[in-house]
């Protein structure tokens, strides 16, 4: 499997992970943790631990970031498997210097357009295209 392809798959799981935790009242991290190793469960890559962890690590300022530029939508308001994809997004387009704005702009749209409504792929492009015009100065504030 190539790295795309293997970063995409993480990214999913990441998703997934993520959603689960927010529609429990959880933290994420805990999840992760608690997740089951039975024999037949893949282990988790690398990649998904890293957006999972770091998704919480700075959820508090993802979250601001996303009210301030999610115009008319609160974060209560928005699917939750949409909010889980802003905060993955958001993450990587902030915090992971390896992956270039646009990619992970449009895996975020990509994931919105296979698990959600067929509004959220625009909107999520929406929100984090906002957001990554200004993305430098933000990084520099991190």
């Amino acid at each position: 499997m190539t790295r795309l392809g293997a970063r995409t798959k993480a990214r999913k799981r990441a998703i997934d992970l993520l959603y689960a935790a927010e529609l429990r009242g959880e933290d994420p991290v805990t999840l992760l943790a608690e997740r089951p190793t039975e024999p037949d469960t893949p282990p988790l890559n690398d990649y998904t631990i890293r957006l999972v962890e770091g998704v919480a690590a700075h959820r508090d300022r993802i979250d601001e970031l996303l009210t301030e530029h999610a115009e008319g939508w609160t974060l209560a308001r928005m699917p939750a498997v949409d909010l889980a994809i802003l905060r993955l997004g958001l993450y990587e387009l902030l915090w992971i210097s390896d992956v270039p704005d646009p990619v992970a702009i449009d895996e975020a749209v990509s994931l919105a357009r296979t698990l959600s409504t067929d509004d959220s792929p625009r909107f999520v492009n929406g929100v984090l295209g906002r957001i990554a015009t200004i993305a430098d100065r933000l990084r520099a504030t991190l």
